[in-house]
């Protein structure tokens, strides 16, 4: 069975606050999950040949098509939160 500190760290990597009755709660329904997952590790498949996808479909996507719909940059622009110099203006992600 897993312990409270693993049970914990397990909820603060997946940030989930858990209170005391949640922590015993995924106590339980884990280790009794990873006690199954040690089952299905137990069983003998030396004689069974591995599999990449079971059904045997293959790539069934459509090919990308042009719909030959065209925007002009003032329509885009016009519809956006924020611009500067004829660009769309987005929250920084990079630090300089």
């Amino acid at each position: 069975m897993l312990t409270d500190n693993e049970v914990s760290h397990i909820a603060k990597l997946a940030r989930l606050e858990l209170n005391e009755t949640e922590k015993e709660k995924f106590k339980k329904e884990l280790s009794a999950i990873l006690d199954y997952v040690e089952t299905l590790n137990k069983a003998d498949t030396s004689n069974v040949e591995p599999l990449m996808q079971v059904t045997g479909l293959v790539n069934s996507v459509r090919e990308d098509e042009s719909r030959g719909i065209e925007y002009k940059p003032e329509f885009l622009i016009g519809r956006a939160p924020e611009s500067k110099n004829n660009l769309v203006k987005v929250k920084a992600i990079l630090k300089k």
